[in-house]
């Protein structure tokens, strides 16, 4: 989005925050944007003096980020707000016969671009008709980074010809069952590729630990470490960078997504969009990709070591299978591309671009 709103407006100044250090980290030095910073805590003085040194003509806060204090400063400025890629569920707050507070909240908000229809339902249900079904903004960014076809040299050794495993952003219950899953299997050509969600040194060695249980520690190796000599024999290549998985997708035959064993699984779609079928646990409800790829028949969900070991073995075994689910996953990608387009003709319609 902040990309194509460049393109459109080369001269303006574009401010990206963050509020969690997992998104400010990989996106701090960000050449798009003039600015990359923290967003401090939402209190109406932070708010104030914020705004007061940004002095924004226009403000997107994207898919859940509804900040009273922010939005009441803005709503008084008449600054205007936008949400992009939007969702909503009817148990949320919004919605409940005690939610009149945080309905507040949205109607200081000038245009929802909403994800689906049944977002747009719930809107209208509390009075809100100031919205449009663009669609996730996300979907044209994974398609923008498969088009990149950016390599990563380690990977490409640690391929080969085998089956590799990618396990995306996981949590210590992930990690217990791909493991398993993996020891359980005893399959000569599949690897793993496990990426965790936090990389600070201690979860590394915990993980690192937990594998060399598995198998011999001269098949464990950490991808900062990794070359030539040492991918020789590696069976389990633990991804200890930033900002590498999206791209890691691209050597992965199937895709395990994590999250789904603690509070909710992580990006689905920078795997599917590679074309590869996708895996995660039961943790999903919250998250529309999510049904939408086990409905097309590119992902499966898995609730113990038990099932995720048959759902690999299956996918190997039937490469039929397999190019069908990866298939239709990046044809659910491709469907579902054109937010960033739709939500840019709007601002450029309403003249606040």
């Amino acid at each position: 989005m902040l990309e194509a709103l460049r393109a459109s407006n080369p001269s303006s100044t574009i401010f990206l925050s963050f509020f969690s250090p997992s998104g400010y980290e990989i996106r701090k030095n960000y050449a798009i944007a003039d600015v990359v910073t923290y967003l401090p805590i939402d209190g109406k003085q932070n708010a104030k003096t914020f705004i007061d040194i940004i002095q924004p003509d226009l403000v997107l806060f994207v898919k859940y980020d509804y900040w009273f204090h922010y939005l009441n400063e803005l709503n008084k400025r008449k600054i205007p707000v936008y949400i992009v890629s939007g969702i909503f569920r009817k148990s949320q707050h919004f919605f409940a016969w005690y939610g009149g507070f945080f309905r507040k909240m949205l109607l200081k908000i000038n245009h929802f671009f909403l994800q689906d229809p049944d977002s747009g339902k719930l809107l209208k249900s509390i009075g809100i008709e100031s919205f449009s079904i663009s669609g996730d903004t996300r979907f044209d960014r994974v398609t923008h980074t498969v088009r990149q076809n950016s390599s990563i040299p380690a990977l490409e050794m640690f391929k080969q010809n085998a089956t590799i495993l990618v396990c995306g952003s996981t949590w210590p219950g992930d990690e217990k069952i791909i493991l398993s899953a993996f020891k359980r299997l005893k399959d000569a050509k599949l690897k793993l590729l496990i990426a965790p969600h936090n990389i600070d040194k201690g979860r590394i060695d915990e993980l690192y630990g937990l594998t060399k249980k598995q198998i011999e520690s001269s098949q464990v190796q950490l991808f900062s470490q990794a070359d030539q000599k040492n991918l020789n024999d590696c069976k389990i290549l633990i991804l200890d960078s930033i900002g590498q998985l999206a791209n890691a997708y691209r050597y992965g035959s199937i895709a395990y997504i994590g999250g789904g064993f603690d509070k909710g699984i992580h990006n689905t779609l920078e795997a599917a969009a590679f074309g590869i079928p996708v895996v995660f646990g039961p943790r999903h409800s919250k998250f529309r990709e999510a049904a939408g790829l086990i409905h097309a028949g590119a992902a499966f969900c898995v609730h113990n070591e038990e099932e995720l070991s048959l759902i690999i073995d299956t996918l190997s075994k039937q490469s039929s299978l397999m190019v069908g689910a990866g298939n239709a996953a990046k044809e659910y990608v491709k469907i579902n591309s054109g937010a960033t387009d739709k939500i840019l003709q709007l601002l450029i319609k309403s003249n606040n671009i």
